[in-house]
Parts: structure tokens; C-alpha cells; sequence
């Protein structure tokens, strides 16, 4: 019962703060776009000032991504049209802070490293697994400049 009280009350410091420094968003929050519809989704996320930047539909998936008024963050969700269970919220962002509070708190979270790996485009990514929720995250390519940090948060 301590460890759960501990565990909301650091997904709460961690939203505030995540709020504060901007328009990121909790764990919490990202599971709950995750499980959202599409339209939803959308909805909610207008709401939050993030303005359209991109879609891309295909016979496997739509993509719907979003920026951030000041164009720190995106956020994307994917839906995909014959396997519901790939469906996932991306979530990009440029501070390694950022990075440092996100890995504690879901280390913080029982989540544990299970597999690393490089994606198609070159970038590094670590899974992390609990239960059967699974987080990526992926790292920016070594050297380049103002590339983003990304979180994946699937179902």
C-alpha cells in the first residue's frame, strides 16, 4: 500500500512538473491517449493548444501528429487498421532532463530494460516491459544536433 501511494504521488509531482516546464506530458497521461479513439484523441489533444502538423494513413496505419505551441514537443498516436494491439502514442521531445525524469520514473514504476536495438533510421532504442505494458524509448542519433528523444507507449 506504500509503494502504490508513493507511486501516485511521484506520477503527480512528475505531471505537475512536466507541465510546468512546458506542454509534456505524464506517463499517465500518455497511456490514456493511448487508449483513446482516434477522434478522442483528437479532441483532447486540441484542447491542450497543440496545433496539426502531419498525417499519414496507409492501408496498415493512420498517424495523427501534433506540436506543441512552442515547438518542443509532438506527439502522434497510431492506429492500425488489422492489429489493434500496435496501436501506440509517440511522444518526441529535445531536453535530456526530460529523458532522466521520464527513465526514473518508470524504473521508479517496477518497468525493467528487457531488449535494446537500433530502429530502420540508425537511432538507438531500450524496451521496457511491466506486467504487459511496454515503453520505448529511443535516443537520438549520435551527433546530430536537435535531434528529439521519443517515447512509445503501446497497448
Amino acid at each position: 500500500m506504500n509503494q502504490f501511494k508513493i507511486s501516485l504521488t511521484l506520477i503527480l509531482i512528475l505531471g505537475l512538473y512536466f507541465q510546468g516546464f512546458g506542454q509534456a506530458f505524464s506517463l499517465e497521461q500518455l497511456e490514456k491517449f493511448n487508449k483513446m479513439d482516434m477522434p478522442t484523441f483528437k479532441a483532447e489533444i486540441k484542447k491542450l493548444k497543440y496545433s496539426y502538423y502531419d498525417k499519414t494513413e496507409s492501408s496498415e496505419f493512420n498517424l495523427y501528429e501534433y506540436d506543441s505551441s512552442d515547438f518542443q514537443y509532438k506527439i502522434g498516436k497510431f492506429e492500425y487498421i488489422n492489429e489493434k494491439s500496435a496501436d501506440r502514442v509517440e511522444f518526441q521531445f529535445k531536453n535530456k532532463r526530460e529523458y532522466d525524469q521520464y527513465l526514473k520514473t518508470i524504473t521508479n514504476l517496477g518497468y525493467k530494460k528487457t531488449e535494446t536495438g537500433k530502429i530502420p533510421g540508425g537511432e538507438t532504442f531500450v524496451d521496457y516491459f511491466k506486467n504487459k505494458s511496454q515503453i520505448r524509448f529511443i535516443f537520438p542519433r549520435t551527433g546530430q544536433e536537435n535531434e528529439p528523444f521519443t517515447i512509445l507507449v503501446f497497448k
